[in-house]
């Protein structure tokens, strides 16, 4: 749904870019009923063709839950007799047991799990030969899950790791700015997720899992600085930047996961590509404490492990009824026509009340959703483990999310 309450379907996205008819029939499974997965399912579930839409979680009031909420927003938003037969699952991933019995049945599978399970989820795909994305958000469990490729594409199958917000969306217009100059010089990605009214003194609020959260600051990011790949701290290099009334001055800084692939898969195309995180003014300086005296730490102490401590307090302290907002901006240098130049991409997205789903969930959902319908409608021809930026047909994927009311702005400099 757009934001103006028009049905819209990644099919008519495919078929308007690719130049081919897609009708498709597929059976889709959402690992995870939590609030990303929730939206996912969602809109898996208003798009043709999808005539069997699965729910999978441990936890059996989540997953019926999910599919109870699931069912009545797809009455509203599909035409009689179109919504799909909904499944439920109760599966529990540390288990392990049974895990490619769960995929085989399935065309697609978009888990939005946690990133730990990804590398088994990748193995069992390959053999239950079913096409898989997931939410990703760690680029060393990625390169386990790239160093199957190989055994993928034998069985016939795509993964796409990386396919939320940052990574993901984000890095998915990146890749399409740099397809769009002559050349490029430098590739910024700049995104993040705030609250709509900040409390201090964090001027934060939790929009998805804390150990995602904590992910970011903990592991070193990954950049482009003159066609090296390098690897720098996170919660360093603060810079300051400028968007639209409310938000005014904000800050961003280094963090991990949110570049994903790029820097190797745009290494011989840019020169410079780095992610920074936006936060509010002196979100930075207070995380960086919280690391330094080891409040990060996964070292017990008395039996305690202080990163789980803080991620527990984080939850506590940090969730609320305030809605969210979503800022994006991805700027690409380079050349169009033997001229220097800038294209920048911009979004800022917000909670929807409609559907009650966050813009975090908005952003990161959606994009996810688009990816596993053109899994399964064949739109991703290549087989693999491939990076979203070598497999997801560009152009059609933007139109895709602008079709959600992900309002992809767009400007030359």
């Amino acid at each position: 749904m757009g934001r103006n309450g028009d049905v819209v379907t990644t099919q008519a996205a495919l078929q308007n870019h690719c130049h081919k008819r897609y009708d498709p029939y597929m059976r889709v499974l959402v690992l995870g009923a939590g609030r990303m997965g929730k939206a996912a399912a969602w809109d898996l579930g208003r798009q043709p063709g999808v005539d069997v839409l699965g729910l999978a979680d441990r936890d059996p009031g989540v997953v019926q839950g999910a599919a109870d909420e699931t069912t009545a927003l797809l009455a509203k938003t599909r035409r009689k007799g179109e919504t799909p037969k909904l499944q439920t699952e109760v599966y529990d991933l540390d288990s392990g047991r049974g895990l490619v019995g769960l995929l085989e049945p399935w065309d697609v599978v978009l888990s939005s799990a946690d990133y730990k399970y990804n590398e088994a989820l990748t193995r069992a795909a390959i053999e239950a030969k079913t096409h898989l994305c997931d939410l990703g958000g760690n680029l060393f469990v990625v390169e386990k899950q790239l160093a199957m490729s190989k055994d993928a594409e034998r069985a016939g199958i795509t993964v796409v790791p990386d396919c939320g917000l940052a990574p993901g969306m984000a890095c998915l217009l990146a890749a399409w700015g740099v397809d769009r100059m002559d050349s490029t010089d430098s590739v910024r990605i700049r995104v993040g997720g705030l609250p709509a009214h900040p409390k201090p003194p964090l001027n934060y609020k939790l929009v998805f899992n804390p150990r995602g959260l904590t992910n970011e600051y903990l592991e070193p990011a990954e950049a482009l600085r003159d066609g090296n790949i390098v690897r720098t701290k996170s919660l360093t290099e603060p810079e300051t930047l400028e968007f639209p009334y409310p938000f005014g001055t904000l800050e961003a800084f280094n963090t991990s996961g949110g570049a994903s692939t790029l820097p190797r898969t745009l290494k011989n195309r840019v020169r410079n590509l780095d992610y920074k995180t936006i936060r509010y003014p002196g979100h930075m300086a207070i995380f960086a404490g919280l690391h330094a005296i080891g409040l990060m730490s996964e070292t017990p102490v008395d039996g305690v492990v202080p990163r789980v401590f803080t991620e527990q307090l984080l939850e506590r302290a940090l969730t609320d009824d305030d809605t969210d907002v979503v800022l994006v901006r991805v700027s690409v240098d380079g050349k169009k026509a033997g001229k220097k130049t800038r294209l920048v991409f911009e979004v800022i997205d917000r909670h929807e009340p409609k559907t009650g789903h966050s813009a975090m969930a908005r952003t990161t959902s959606y994009p996810a959703a688009a990816v596993a319908y053109m899994l399964g409608a064949g739109a991703v021809e290549k087989r693999g483990v491939l990076p979203g930026e070598l497999a997801v047909p560009l152009d059609a994927f933007v139109q895709a999310i602008r079709a959600r009311g992900i309002d992809v702005r767009e400007r030359w400099e």
